[in-house]
């Protein structure tokens, strides 16, 4: 029904999909899967978008009738809408949990490849090192009377 809603109003307005989402600032395939229920906008944005077309919240959630509904009608929508924006906010700290288990393997990674680097690094130089020793023993030996 908020999908619905959401086109009807949008048009009524003669905006675009475009124009909404620049005045929210999220791109256009945002509105498109508002309006085709694929998902919807947090509170923060709900609110913005109603501005946008000078509406209420309740008229975009519910359409004409929603300005008829009973209190306890309204108050299932907002327990529905405290839901989704659970599920959202859920979803959003498992994709920041990803990425920083991401980013301390990345760090991991990197800090044992400098840790070869420089391990090799000293190796070489100590192997370098021990050449010239043997190097300059040797010559010592030849030169001795």
């Amino acid at each position: 029904m908020f999908g619905e809603n959401l086109k009807k109003l949008r048009k009524e307005k003669g905006l675009s999909q475009q124009e909404v989402a620049l005045r929210l600032h999220v791109v256009r395939q945002t509105v498109s899967k508002w309006e085709s229920g694929l998902s919807v906008p947090d509170a923060d944005l709900l609110v913005e978008l109603a501005d946008v077309l000078e509406t209420d919240v309740s008229h975009l959630l519910c359409g004409e009738t929603g300005r008829r509904e009973s209190r306890g009608q309204e108050e299932a929508l907002v327990e529905q809408l405290v839901e989704l924006n659970r599920q959202l906010a859920e979803k959003n700290r498992r994709g920041r949990r990803i990425w920083k288990a991401v980013g301390i393997a990345v760090a991991l990674f990197l800090l044992f490849y400098v840790l070869l680097v420089v391990l090799g690094s000293v190796a070489f130089q100590q192997m370098k090192a021990e050449e010239s020793v043997e190097v300059i023993t040797k010559e010592q030996t030849e030169f001795q009377p």
